[in-house]
């Protein structure tokens, strides 16, 4: 190749040189690449803390629905009630009622008591357990007070709710209300019958003076002045025992006031 050409050629190269060595001066800056974590489209985010339920919620939903049955004294009845009924009681069987219903017991769970009240007052009495259920208001136990040979006071030491009792009035000569089947003891440990100095049950003694106003604290199978107890009692026309001048009979209610 003659010199000029070969001169024109190495120019023509070193030109093609700084071209492709400058270019990437000439481009500016590289792009930035924003840095941190990405979340692909198919990792789903942790799942919110279910809310929590309190014990006693649970134990609330658990509990089944309340039920109760009413029933005439029938002959097997009739025996079971030997001590209780006997001839010259002032009312007949024929006027009374057995129920069954289910209540709400000390440890929180549901059971199913008996009581016999006087056949005008079944339904009102049903009701009454119903809303008891409801509010989850407890009771100790619920048996026929003839598990107890029909002795008032060995049903009371043993917390028993009770109702029909063909009795006299302890210390007097007259016909108890539970005679009728129009008066029924709730509780009677934690709700006693006060007079005087004089505590009944015995067990109950401790019970004896806590504060059952309105607004005292809530405490387990107490009855207190209002409460969903007195309240329920109050709508079937029912008076507390509790609310009693010379005496008090906390655990009393009845359809007379007495």
């Amino acid at each position: 190749m003659p010199a000029p050409h070969r001169a024109r050629a190495r120019l023509q190269l070193a030109a093609l040189l700084l071209l492709v060595v400058g270019a990437p001066a000439c481009s500016g800056p590289p792009e930035r690449v924003e840095t941190g974590t990405s979340v692909s489209s198919d990792v789903r985010p942790p799942a919110a803390p279910a809310p929590r339920t309190s014990q006693r919620q649970a134990t609330e939903a658990e509990l089944p629905a309340f039920s109760s049955s009413v029933s005439r004294i029938g002959p097997r009845l009739r025996e079971r009630m030997a001590f209780s009924y006997r001839a010259g009681c002032p009312v007949g069987l024929r006027h009374l009622r057995y129920l069954r219903v289910r209540f709400v017991g000390f440890g929180g769970g549901a059971r199913t008591g008996r009581i016999v009240v006087h056949a005008s007052q079944a339904a009102a009495v049903v009701t009454v357990f119903r809303r008891l259920y409801a509010a989850r208001w407890p009771l100790r136990r619920m048996r026929l007070v003839d598990h107890y040979q029909g002795d008032d006071d060995l049903s009371m030491a043993a917390n028993n709710t009770s109702g029909f009792n063909c009795r006299r009035v302890a210390g007097a000569d007259r016909w108890s209300e539970h005679s009728f089947g129009r008066a029924i003891d709730l509780n009677p440990v934690q709700n006693p019958y006060v007079t005087g100095s004089s505590v009944s049950p015995e067990e109950g003694r401790r019970y004896a003076r806590v504060d059952r106003s309105a607004d005292a604290p809530r405490r387990r199978g107490v009855i207190r002045a209002g409460d969903v107890v007195v309240r329920a009692f109050g709508r079937i026309g029912w008076e507390w025992g509790g609310t009693w001048i010379h005496s008090k009979d906390y655990q009393h209610f009845s359809a007379s006031g007495r």
